[in-house]
C-alpha cells in the first residue's frame, strides 16, 4: 500500500477541526474519516495480481546517445487501472522519464516509453518495475514490484572518427605514390613500365622485355595483408582519470581508429585486452563488421585495479600472429616499474615484431609548468617537469631498444597513432 500527496493534504486539513475543537472524540473522528476514506479508495483500486508487463529490451547505444526503452503493461482484470509506472533503471542510464502516469483499461495494453541517455559505459540494467494502482479518489494505492529484467549495452562513442576520412585519404595517396614502387619498398607485385635510368636491373621483366622490344622493369609495393595486434592495457594503471575521460577510453578511442584504419588498409587486425588475464578479444578474422566487434568487445571493459602481467603478454601475441606483425602496446609510461616491466617485454617483442607503444600524457603537466607565480606553483612545476623528464628517459630507452613510442594528450593520441601506422606503411615495415 502507498498513500499520495493528496491524503497528505487532507491529513493537514484534519488537523484544523483537532486544533478547533481539542478533543479525544474530535481526534478519533478526524482519524476515523480520514482511514475510512483511504480504505475505499484501497477497494476500488485496480487489483495489481492481473497486470503483466511485456519489455522490449532497447538493444545497444553509444554513450550520451539517446535511445527508447518499451513497456507493454497488461490489464486483465476488470477495472480500469490509473496509476504511475516506474522502471527501475539504475542511475547512470540516464532515464529521463522513468516515473510516468499509466491508464489502462480492463483487458487491454498501453505501451510506455521511456527515454534513456546513458553518462556511463558498459552493461547497464533494470530489474524490475514497479506499478502503483490508485482508486478514484486518488488517496491511496496499491503497490507491487514486478520481476521484468532489462538490459543496456553501451558502446564506446569513437570520437575519433572524425580522423577517419583524412587518415584514409593519405593511405589512398599511399598506394598510388610511385615513391612505394621503387626497389626495396616492397614484395607484393604491382605493375609493369618502362626502364629508366636509375632502375634496379634486378627487377626487369625480361619476357615481357622481348614481347615489346622494349627494356621493362616490374614495380612493387608493400605487402597489404598484414598482421596488426592491438593489445591494450586494463590494469590498474588504466583507471587513472586523465582530461575528461580515463586512460582506458582514451586507449579504447586509439585502438577503434587505428583497427578500423589497418582495416580499410587491407590489414588484419586482432584486438587484445589484457592485465592478468585476457578480458576482451576481437579480430578481422571472425564474423561480422570488425568495428563492430571491437565495440561490442570493449564496451564491457572497467580498469581491474591489479598489476599488468607483462612477463605474459609475448605468450598473448603468440597466440594471436606467429609471423612478424605490428604489435601495439596501448599502456601508460608513467606507471609502476617500466625498466622491470614494459621495457624489456617491448625490447623482446621487438626482435621479431615491429612494435608501437601509445601513451596518454596528462595535459595537466604542461599547464603546470607555467604556474611558477608563487612557492606552491615552483614546487608543482618542478614535480610536473620531473615527470616529464622521466617520460622522455623511458621513451628514449623505447626507442634505442627498436620500439617506436606515440606520447600524446588525450585528444591527440588517436591521430598519432593512426599517423604512426601510415608512416610504417610508407615505409615498407610492415
Amino acid at each position: 500500500m502507498a498513500i499520495s500527496g493528496r491524503f497528505v493534504l487532507l491529513v493537514l486539513l484534519g488537523v484544523v477541526p483537532v486544533l478547533l475543537l481539542p478533543d479525544w472524540g474530535t481526534v478519533l473522528l478526524v482519524s476515523g474519516v480520514l482511514a475510512a476514506l483511504a480504505a475505499v479508495d484501497l477497494l476500488a483500486a485496480a487489483p495489481l495480481r492481473t497486470v503483466s508487463l511485456l519489455r522490449t529490451q532497447p538493444g545497444n547505444v553509444t554513450l550520451h546517445a539517446a535511445v527508447n526503452a518499451v513497456l507493454t503493461v497488461r490489464n486483465d482484470g476488470g477495472r480500469r487501472l490509473r496509476g504511475v509506472l516506474r522502471d527501475a533503471w539504475q542511475p547512470s542510464a540516464g532515464a529521463q522519464n522513468a516515473v510516468q502516469d499509466i491508464e489502462v483499461p480492463a483487458g487491454e495494453s498501453r505501451r510506455v516509453t521511456v527515454r534513456l541517455r546513458p553518462v556511463r559505459r558498459g552493461d547497464l540494467r533494470a530489474p524490475h518495475a514497479t506499478l502503483r494502482s490508485f482508486g478514484p479518489l486518488l488517496l491511496a494505492a496499491r503497490q507491487k514490484t514486478i520481476h521484468s529484467p532489462g538490459s543496456l549495452r553501451v558502446l564506446p562513442p569513437f570520437h575519433s572518427r572524425r580522423h577517419l576520412p583524412s587518415k584514409l585519404r593519405k593511405l589512398r595517396e599511399l598506394d598510388g605514390k610511385a615513391a612505394v614502387q621503387i626497389r626495396g619498398a616492397g614484395t607484393e607485385f604491382d605493375s609493369l613500365r618502362d626502364y629508366v635510368r636509375g632502375d634496379d636491373v634486378r627487377s626487369i621483366d625480361w619476357r615481357a622485355t622481348a614481347r615489346r622490344s622494349a627494356v621493362v622493369v616490374r614495380t612493387w609495393r608493400p605487402e597489404r595483408d598484414r598482421r596488426v595486434v592491438m593489445v591494450l592495457d586494463t590494469s590498474r594503471t588504466s583507471a587513472a582519470r586523465i582530461d575528461d575521460e580515463t586512460r582506458l577510453d582514451t586507449g579504447m578511442e586509439a585502438a577503434l581508429l587505428l583497427g578500423v584504419l589497418a582495416e580499410r588498409g587491407g590489414d588484419r587486425v586482432d584486438f587484445l585486452a589484457f592485465d592478468r588475464r585476457t578480458r576482451a578479444r576481437a579480430g578481422s578474422a571472425g564474423q561480422g563488421n570488425l568495428l563492430g566487434q571491437l565495440v561490442q568487445a570493449m564496451a564491457p571493459l572497467e580498469a581491474e585495479l591489479i598489476e599488468m602481467d607483462w612477463p605474459a603478454v609475448p605468450a598473448q601475441v603468440r597466440a594471436v600472429s606467429a609471423h612478424r606483425s605490428l604489435v601495439v602496446l596501448l599502456t601508460s609510461l608513467d606507471g609502476g616499474a617500466p625498466e622491470e616491466g614494459l621495457i624489456p617485454v617491448a625490447a623482446q617483442l621487438a626482435r621479431q615484431h615491429v612494435v608501437v607503444v601509445a601513451a596518454v600524457r596528462d595535459p595537466q603537466l604542461g599547464t603546470m609548468l607555467g604556474e611558477r607565480g608563487d612557492a606552491t606553483g615552483v614546487y608543482r612545476a618542478a614535480a610536473a617537469e620531473r615527470a616529464l623528464l622521466q617520460r622522455a628517459a623511458i621513451s628514449a630507452e623505447l626507442r634505442q631498444h627498436g620500439v617506436s613510442v606515440v606520447d600524446a594528450e588525450p585528444h591527440q593520441l588517436p591521430p598519432r597513432l593512426a599517423d604512426m601506422y601510415i608512416r610504417l606503411k610508407a615505409a615498407g615495415t610492415l
